[in-house]
């Protein structure tokens, strides 16, 4: 008996090796997905400026890092003891205004090299609710708790999400023709908003990201849509795997959501490798009774030979704790 309404999801044609070089942009959900490939060591770039919420902000600064902008005073502003940029996320706002242009210059250059060398691009958008603030006449990508009384709120169109879409896409592939997209809708649940608007929101996202799909007949070619929404709404559709806010997914679901994502885009090539990180990362999680039993330095000295012997494998992988000897 079948207790769920399991979606199918074709295989991709260009999965995710660890040969390949991810970069991700979106929301929190991005953030999710991004902890997961990295919990695995892959080669991935998450969110460089932070979460960004719908497509016109993912589009500004894909813009900004391909024509090597440069951020300026102009750019920035000082609000509650910090300063802040309306491009991206309140985790990059500093105290210092100088490290803070510092950080989204070297930022942009960072994104720069990762688009360029991208493998796989994957772009979680999120809500299709903007803000335009009234004095620069410009949608942000973030209000950083600004008064909400400068700023017109509104949910962006179909068509104008679309023409984001294409914008960000062509002019990615005109520098980089082999990367591959990824696009979802994230299951994050914006009731903030309210609850009808959220669902408005959602309704908008999905019909510009399938319109702007079927509007590229060569989409097969180099990406496709992977249903992290849907699984949420469908397969599992149950407030027990929501946290506790009911709002965000849960550690089951997402680690579910991960499960499918593997199974459809991750070559089963490399399956038996992300298995030895996962052991190594539980191995390095490990905290002993007595760190100086033999027993426990044997472990050690086994937990070291396994990261040795894959490192040979595979340069780029290197884990924030090592065995101490």
């Amino acid at each position: 008996m079948e207790l769920t309404t399991k979606i199918p999801i074709p295989k991709s044609n260009h999965p995710i090796d660890y040969n390949s070089r991810i970069i991700s942009f979106g929301s929190c959900f991005t953030e999710n997905m991004g902890e997961k490939l990295d919990y695995f060591k892959f080669q991935t770039t998450t969110n460089p400026f932070g979460i960004l919420f719908h497509p016109l902000a993912i589009e500004k600064l894909i813009s900004f890092a391909l024509s090597e902008k440069q951020f300026t005073e102009e750019d920035i502003f000082f609000h509650m003891e910090r300063w802040h940029c309306f491009d991206v996320h309140s985790e990059l706002s500093h105290v210092n205004k100088e490290e803070f242009l510092k950080q989204l210059n070297s930022a942009l250059l960072e994104t720069k090299k990762a688009l360029l060398e991208a493998t796989h691009c994957i772009i979680t958008l999120g809500t299709a609710w903007a803000y335009r603030h009234k004095v620069i006449s410009e949608i942000v990508a973030n209000c950083h708790k600004v008064p909400q009384k400068e700023f017109e709120k509104g949910l962006l169109s179909i068509e104008e999400m679309e023409t984001s879409l294409e914008n960000s896409i062509a002019i990615l592939r005109k520098v980089n023709p082999n990367i591959t997209f990824i696009f979802t809708i994230s299951p994050v649940r914006h009731l903030k908003d309210g609850f009808v608007e959220n669902q408005r929101s959602k309704a908008n996202l999905i019909a510009a990201l399938h319109g702007f799909i079927l509007k590229s007949p060569t989409l097969e070619g180099w990406g496709a849509y992977f249903p992290s929404y849907e699984i949420l709404m469908d397969e599992l559709r149950d407030y027990r795997f929501y946290a506790e806010d009911m709002l965000h997914p849960s550690a089951v679901a997402i680690n579910y959501i991960w499960q499918r994502f593997v199974e459809t885009w991750v070559s089963k090539e490399v399956f038996s490798t992300m298995k030895e990180v996962e052991n190594i990362q539980k191995d390095l999680r490990h905290r002993p009774f007595h760190k100086k039993s033999k027993a426990h330095l044997a472990f050690l000295f086994q937990l070291d030979e396994k990261i040795h012997h894959l490192q040979k494998k595979y340069k780029h992988i290197h884990f924030s704790e090592t065995p101490s000897l």
